[in-house]
């Protein structure tokens, strides 16, 4: 049993069963035991690795999609450039070196990272030392705002919900027997379940996740009042159904259960819920493949061979193949309704 599991079992044995948002906050965001707070998750050593972290193509060709957006909106000064959930700071590094001989946006650029965990914050000191730190978007200055999240939303608290009868039951987290153990709530009308996910039949499981929604509202506010676009990259669908709770340790799936607080929550992303929160334009969603090929990640990549083809050849490969992170990846682009077509997603 870990220090967190412990933890758990008590809250539940004083106060009662909890839901899957509760425990995934309590796992991930714990001030002592949580694990964001207390480790670097990524890379061979840890227990997942995102797509900065496969090839420097990624975070390159993002920054020059940033700079694309800043001049066609008539290059703002000063602006915001951000990064929810920001790793290590590989994306951002990597963004920045790619865009240091566009004319003029370093100088009207101030760079603010979104992270909670102090050992990352300490990695990304390393590699984007001029940057900013918030622990949420509300702190970040009100400038114009051009905001990547990569891997971020799946990792928010979700609540998950199963269709019962005329109502629906909340997916609940107790005891038995002195261990930890999922069951349902009672049941009982949702209305706004019933508008999200119409006609579903019984036993349809359903998630929602507040937390995300609450920040896609944030972005939205911001974007509306001082313009810019946010790039949302993660796994999920438009709108999906289906238990997604997954949990990753040592770069292979393990029950959500069985280590609370050492090993990755992650949930799909429903892009419907944050593009209708945001009330933004959303334009079309794409796959992470078609939205990188329409940025030019095979031109990039040609040059990029010259020096290790195989390598190249390999972080290609896992970033576009729908074999790999192609198609399970989708880019949702969220801008106001008045702004130019964001480049790659031309109708």
């Amino acid at each position: 049993m870990t220090a967190l599991e412990a933890i758990i079992q008590r809250r539940i044995a004083q106060t009662g069963p909890i839901n899957v948002a509760e425990y995934m906050e309590l796992c991930l965001s714990h001030p002592k035991h949580g694990y964001y707070i207390t480790r670097d998750p990524l890379g061979a050593d840890g227990d997942f690795i995102t797509a900065p972290e496969i090839s420097q193509m990624f975070g390159e060709l993002i920054g020059l999609w940033i700079a694309h957006v800043w001049l066609d909106q008539g290059s703002p000064s000063p602006f915001i450039f951000a990064e929810l959930g920001p790793g290590r700071g590989t994306l951002m590094a990597d963004a920045l070196r790619a865009t240091r001989n566009v004319a003029g946006f370093h100088q009207a650029m101030q760079v603010w990272l979104v992270e909670t965990s102090p050992t990352l914050r300490a990695k990304q000191a390393e590699n984007v030392p001029k940057a900013n730190w918030a622990s949420t978007i509300e702190e970040i200055p009100d400038l114009p705002l051009l905001l990547v999240a990569n891997e971020f939303f799946d990792a928010l608290p979700i609540r998950q919900f199963g269709r019962d009868g005329n109502g629906w039951r909340e997916r609940m987290l107790g005891l038995t027997d002195g261990a930890l153990q999922w069951g349902l709530a009672l049941n009982l009308p949702n209305y706004a379940l019933d508008t999200q996910f119409p006609n579903s039949p019984k036993d349809t499981i359903v998630e929602t996740c507040p937390i995300g929604q609450a920040i896609a509202a944030q972005i939205g506010v911001r974007i509306r009042q001082h313009g810019g676009a946010a790039l949302i990259i993660d796994y999920g669908e438009w709108q999906g159904t289906g238990d997604t709770l997954q949990a990753l340790r040592q770069h292979l799936k393990t029950d959500p259960l069985s280590v609370p607080g050492n090993a990755d929550l992650t949930a799909h992303v429903n892009f419907s819920a944050l593009a209708k929160a945001s009330n933004l334009k959303a334009w079309p969603l794409l796959t992470q493949s078609h939205f990188l090929e329409n940025i030019g990640v095979s031109q990039r990549a040609e040059i990029l061979r010259r020096k290790d083809a195989d390598g190249v050849n390999a972080a290609h490969h896992r970033l576009t193949h729908a074999a790999e992170m192609g198609t399970l990846f989708k880019v949702l682009c969220l801008t106001s309704a008045k702004a130019p077509v964001p480049p790659g997603f031309a109708q």
